[in-house]
């Protein structure tokens, strides 16, 4: 009863993986109900897109209109006034049945001309803390839809809903992969969300080689590191006798999340997600320049159920890593009970909810 001839559906997403994904995981739940999507982003967004299942791409400029001086804010209000109108031409020419806002700039004008058009909109908000863009737009969507139990900063009169964050495709084929066994070597897997510091590369590496011999010689560690620092981390674990792949990306995280004993990550929306959605133990450091600290937020849900450890990254340092994983390594059982316990902690079929509140608007 779902037929394409009913109006595609646009969704804004910028910037971020933690923008994109989720974005991603609505059209593909979208075109498995014959909907068609338009997918409107940025540059930076769409370095996301590969496949990501959109009917039609609108790429517009959105600029960032809490950064800078006065003259920064004059610029980002006319190439976001540019964004609605831009926006606005190409919808005139097919107009959406409904749109959704992920978050990120390109959201801001997409929504506005989504309006101008009389057209229903509703958000999506990833994180535990409503970001600057998705707070502008809650009074007007008609759902405010969200990942965490809590949603910090929603202004009055929001209608929120807890739906959970969707996940690609690419995880749910990783949902029900079973713990993996202890015998053999333990896979520990490191990496620093899309905004991978060099604090990722070190103190972890550090913190490894100066593991107990017993437990290093029994790791195998996949560490996701910046372009600059492989060469270095490669040859650190080679001296200290640990076997580790070493890359600055890696395309299939959620298939190396599965086959890993022990995660050790920032708190981005979607690492804590999949980090739910396929149940492992881990190590959460949130970035502490993220806005209103929300990566703290993220990291609560899979914290206060014991699937987590949390260190600040003011206490990231080799010597607090190094005593956190001795503990977790030599001790199994509490690994595979905190995997037990990060399971479904953010809802799960977030995306088939999600799917039916846009569709709900776009009738």
């Amino acid at each position: 009863n779902h037929a394409v001839t009913k109006g595609p559906i646009a969704l804004a997403a910028g910037g971020t993986g933690g923008h994109m994904f989720p974005a991603q995981a609505l059209a593909q739940e979208l075109q498995r109900r014959g909907r068609d999507t338009i997918l409107v982003t940025d540059d930076r967004g769409d370095r996301y897109t590969k496949d990501f299942p959109a009917n039609e791409k609108y790429l517009i400029s959105a600029a960032t209109p809490s950064v800078g001086g006065p003259i920064a804010k004059i610029g980002a209000a006319i190439s976001i006034g540019q964004g609605v109108l831009s926006t606005w031409r190409q919808f005139k020419s097919r107009v959406p049945a409904a749109a959704i806002g992920f978050g990120g700039y390109p959201s801001l004008p997409t929504m506005a001309a989504t309006a101008m058009l009389g057209v229903k909109f509703g958000v999506h908000e990833q994180n535990g803390v409503l970001g600057r863009v998705n707070r502008l737009l809650a009074k007007r969507a008609a759902f405010v839809a969200h990942a965490f139990p809590v949603l910090d900063k929603l202004p009055n009169g929001a209608n929120a809903i807890e739906v959970g964050n969707p996940v690609r495709d690419a995880v749910r084929a990783h949902i029900d992969a079973p713990f993996p066994v202890s015998s053999g070597k333990i896979q520990i897997l490191i990496f620093g969300g899309s905004q991978g510091a060099t604090i990722f590369s070190t103190a972890p590496t550090k913190a490894i080689a100066n593991l107990p011999e017993a437990l290093r010689e029994n790791l195998r560690v996949v560490h996701q590191v910046r372009e600059d620092d492989v060469a270095g981390v490669r040859e650190a674990y080679r001296a200290a006798g640990v076997e580790a792949e070493i890359a600055p990306f890696f395309d299939d995280l959620p298939a190396r999340i599965a086959a890993s004993s022990l995660v050790i990550s920032r708190s981005g929306a979607s690492s804590v997600t999949e980090l739910s959605a396929i149940g492992r133990p881990s190590i959460l450091v949130p970035l502490a320049i993220a806005m209103d600290d929300h990566q703290t937020g993220n990291a609560r849900v899979l914290s206060e159920a014991k699937a987590a450890i949390v260190l600040p990254e003011k206490t990231f340092n080799e010597e607090a890593l190094g005593t956190v994983m001795t503990t977790l390594l030599a001790n199994p059982a509490r690994l595979e009970a905190m995997a037990a316990a990060a399971r479904d902690r953010v809802k799960s079929n977030a995306a088939s909810a999600l799917a039916d509140l846009v569709e709900e608007i776009a009738a």
